[in-house]
This record gives structure tokens, C-alpha cells and sequence, in this order.
């Protein structure tokens, strides 16, 4: 009944499958489902025995901690050749050794990785979309590239219909490391216990498909055919290897060793969560759930946005949806290093799949941050200075959403406010100034939103701005803020003043 058996080994064992130069694929979001104990494992045979060599990574969202777990094992010199990813802001070993063009980097939309990993399952050429079209991914800009040692275009501009469109080209992958949470003896795999499914079918198809090697962490093992099989993510004539991790290597994130609120297993009571302090975070949160409408799907970015859903949980507000692009719909995403994961999902979605809802237009207001603004109302959130930060999910979410608004503190670096009597005061101005005269790298094309009929708005503490007219437009100015004291001097241009400029809602400063 079951032609392929499947090997069960140790983590140190399970990676001698990787040979020089293959392309390995791992999964993860942040913490979530990533194989803490493979990568681990990795690291440590490299560090030992000077192998496997010249790897090329490939991942859809960025994995680690912003120290030494997750992606940040696989930051050496030697080991990786090229990396393919989405994210590396939670990986700045992994983003150092690009900095210093030490290995070869691209950075594509996670959403497009993810339907990539199905494209090469399915045996299709590549990835037909128009995300990426007119930001720094689009072939006419710098094609994802991310140093000068990336010289293979990985990205083309085609026409189809007389239409301008990207296309992504396939390639083989020889091995995944992936994660769930209860292997059967025969390798079927669930994943009850962990905070969303990811793309581990997509990965595991397509790596099989390739003719390589799927491994995959569990926490335990079933006996052979007890599994339920509407619960099986990963059937076992995709599977190779189970490895069986240490507990302290398969956290359901890397903030949380488990939160069955997460899961599904429990619901936790909202009501109960902690209100979020009031200073610049709330305050921009408590302006942008203004733009929320009844019944809206909305979108929130990591970062400032965060903080939307816990506003929304603190005031009782319950008649719109939630969703993160990692899978789960509804309930509150989470926050932090537990990113990716939300309380009370009432749905959790492959990646893939909702990444087409996603890309299709499905979100009505999609809440992002913002490193920087342009005085034409582009944004970088990708690579800025000495910090790489990558992408995301973001240009697939900027481009297709209904409707954008960008949360970032007016400057950034030390920034110390006060709030009293309804009024805002800042104490501290911060270092770094986020409306400069043009943005390093463009992230977000405010021309190509306008063309799609995107409104866009720019929140933040002390003012909010909307692009109109291919410019900035200042439209609230917060109470107790003057111009000529309080934003004019940290922009590095001066934004359109509104005919109908007015104060933004004194409550939000109570």
C-alpha cells in the first residue's frame, strides 16, 4: 500500500543529504514552521567539515529572530553561493554578507516565490504576473538584484495581450527543509500544532517533482495510518527523510513555545489582551483604523501596523476581517517575532492560495509601513543606507490592494513625544528624516498606483498626507503641531497643502 519508505534520522544525519551546489529550499515565516533543528544542523556540519559548499537558498518569507536562529545559521561565507528570498530583515547575518557582496542576492515578492515553488511543481515555464511591474524587482529598474555580484537576470518583461508583464523562469530545487507537527511511520504529515501551513505542499511537490530530497522536522510520530487524512499537509510519497526535533528547537514561533490560541485549539478571550500604551505607535494605529470600513478585509504589514489589530480587539470593534498574508483570516494577528501567526484565525490558508486572493484584489484596505516617502509619494521599505530589509509580501499587498495606507513616525532614531491634554508634544526629534527628496529604491510606485486608481494615504503621529496629482498632500495636521516648527523642517521637500487642511481628531490624542 505504500511503495516508497520513508528514513527516519537524526538532524545531523538528514542534512549529509545535501550535496555541493544544490539549490535548497526551507520554509518558515519569522518563527513560524521554520526547522529550527535542520538549519541548526546545517551550520554545525558546515562549521565542522567545511561542506556542503555553494549552495543556492531559495524562501518566500524571511526567517529569524534578528539575531542567530532561523536563516541567520546558513550566513556563511563558502556555504551559500546565491540566495533567492523575500525577506532578510530578521536575517542581518545573511544580509551582512550581501552588504559586503560576499554572495550573490535576489529579492523577489514573497507572493511570487510562493506561486513560483507551485509553478515548478506543476512542471509550467515559470510565473506569469504583473507584480513587481515599475518597483526595483522590474527587469527596467534592477531586477531584484541586490549587490553587484547578482548578474543573472532572474526576472523578464514580457507582452502578453499588448500588455506589460513579468515573468519569473522556473529552475530545478534538490532539497527542502520543511516543517509539521506529527509524522505517521509511513511519512505522512499534519501540522495541528503549528501556526500556519505555509507552502510546505507547494515545496515538497515541487522538489519531488525536481527528482531531490524532502526533509521534514516534526515535534512527534503517529503509527502508521492513524492520521486523519483531511489533516495530512504533506502526503508521504512526497516525503524522504523525518527528522524527529528537540523540543527546544520547534517553538511554534520564536517568541512562544506554544500558544494553542494560534493553533485553533482554544479561543482566547480578546477582551483580556493588554491595551497598548499611548504613545507615536497608537496614536498612528488609532488614525488608520479611521480608514476601516464596516465589513472591509484588511491587511496588516509587520511593524507600526501591528498595532491596528490590537486597537481594534481594545475597542471592541469586531465588523471587519483580518488577515495575514502567512494564512490566517480573522481573529488578531499577532505581533513581534510571533508574526505570521494570529489569536482566534478562524481560517488558515496555505500561502499560495492566499497570496491569489491577495494578488486578485480580495483586500479593501491594506495597512504597510514606510522607511522612506518621495516627495511623488514613492515608498522604500526595502533596502535604505546600511539596511537591507527585502520586500515581503509588500509590493504583491501595495499593488493589488483597494486601498493603501502607508504607518511610519514622521522621523525616526530617538523620536520622544508627549501627550496630554488631547495635544501632541515632541520631546526628542528623531535622527532620520522618512519624507526625503527621492527614495533610495522604490518599493512602492505611486505613478503606477495612481494609474491603477489606488488611494493611497501616508499616516503618521503628528500628520497625514494623500497622494494626489503625482505629488504629497498634506491634509491633518495633529493638535498642538505647527508647520514651520514641526514638519517642515524634517522633510527634505515641501508637500502640497490642502485647501481643506484640518486637524486630525483630538480623541485620538486621549
Amino acid at each position: 500500500m505504500y511503495g516508497k519508505m520513508v528514513q527516519f534520522l537524526s538532524t545531523d544525519e538528514a542534512v549529509q543529504i545535501i550535496e555541493a551546489g544544490h539549490t535548497v529550499a526551507v520554509s518558515g515565516f519569522v518563527g513560524c514552521a521554520h526547522p529550527e533543528g535542520l538549519t541548526a544542523a546545517l551550520e554545525r556540519r558546515f562549521l565542522q567539515e567545511k561542506m556542503p559548499l555553494d549552495l543556492t537558498l531559495i524562501y518566500a518569507a524571511g526567517q529569524g529572530d534578528g539575531k542567530d536562529r532561523g536563516l541567520n545559521h546558513l550566513a556563511h561565507e563558502g556555504l551559500v553561493r546565491r540566495v533567492i528570498g523575500g525577506h532578510f530583515g530578521l536575517a542581518p547575518q545573511l544580509g551582512k554578507l550581501i552588504l559586503d557582496n560576499r554572495i550573490e542576492a535576489y529579492n523577489l515578492p514573497q507572493g511570487v516565490i510562493t506561486h513560483l515553488f507551485r509553478d515548478i511543481a506543476a512542471g509550467k515555464p515559470g510565473t506569469i504576473t504583473s507584480v513587481g511591474l515599475h518597483t526595483f524587482v522590474d527587469p527596467r529598474y534592477e531586477g531584484g538584484k541586490l549587490n553587484a555580484r547578482s548578474t543573472e537576470d532572474l526576472v523578464q518583461l514580457i507582452q502578453i495581450n499588448g500588455e506589460e508583464i513579468l515573468f519569473y523562469p522556473i529552475f530545478p530545487v534538490h532539497v527542502a527543509l520543511l516543517r509539521g507537527t506529527t509524522a505517521d511511520e509511513y511519512g505522512n504529515i499534519t501540522m495541528e500544532k503549528e501556526a500556519a501551513t505555509l507552502e510546505m505542499l507547494a515545496m515538497a511537490q515541487a522538489v519531488r517533482n525536481c527528482g531531490g530530497k524532502v526533509i521534514v522536522q516534526v515535534e512527534r510520530v503517529a503509527k502508521g495510518g492513524s492520521l486523519d487524512p483531511k489533516l495530512v499537509v504533506i502526503p508521504s510519497i512526497l516525503v524522504d527523510v523525518i527528522v524527529v526535533s528537540e523540543p527546544m528547537d520547534h517553538w511554534q514561533t520564536f517568541a512562544e513555545v506554544y500558544n494553542s490560541a494560534y493553533s485553533g485549539e482554544t479561543i482566547e478571550a480578546v477582551d483580556r489582551m493588554k491595551p497598548m500604551k499611548l504613545d507615536e505607535r497608537k496614536i498612528i494605529a488609532r488614525r488608520a483604523a479611521q480608514e476601516i470600513e464596516s465589513g472591509h478585509v484588511i491587511n496588516l504589514g509587520i511593524g507600526l501596523p501591528e498595532g491596528i489589530g490590537c486597537i481594534a480587539a481594545e475597542d471592541g470593534v469586531h465588523d471587519f476581517t483580518l488577515l495575514v498574508e502567512s494564512g490566517p483570516i480573522g481573529g488578531v494577528p499577532a505581533q513581534g517575532l510571533s508574526f505570521g501567526a494570529a489569536t482566534n484565525p478562524y481560517a488558515i490558508l496555505n500561502q499560495p492560495s492566499q497570496f491569489d486572493f491577495i494578488d486578485g484584489g480580495g483586500i479593501d484596505v491594506a495597512f504597510l509601513g514606510m522607511a522612506e516617502a518621495d516627495q511623488f509619494g514613492d515608498v522604500n521599505v526595502s533596502k535604505y543606507g546600511s539596511k537591507l530589509t527585502g520586500c515581503g509580501g509588500f509590493i504583491n499587498i501595495s499593488q493589488n490592494a483597494k486601498k493603501i495606507v502607508f504607518c511610519s513616525t514622521f522621523t525616526a532614531g530617538g523620536l520622544q513625544i508627549d501627550v496630554s491634554e488631547g495635544k501632541l508634544h515632541i520631546v526628542q526629534e528623531g535622527r532620520h528624516h522618512k519624507f526625503t527628496q527621492q527614495v533610495e529604491q522604490i518599493t512602492f510606485n505611486a505613478k503606477y498606483a495612481l494609474q491603477r486608481s489606488i488611494p493611497v494615504l501616508y499616516v503618521t503621529e503628528r500628520a497625514v498626507f494623500q497622494l494626489k496629482d503625482h505629488h504629497l498632500e498634506l491634509i491633518e495636521i495633529a493638535p498642538g503641531m505647527e508647520l514651520e516648527r514641526d514638519l517642515f523642517p524634517y522633510m527634505s521637500f515641501r508637500p502640497r497643502l490642502s485647501a481643506h487642511l484640518k486637524i486630525m481628531d483630538e480623541h485620538l490624542f486621549r
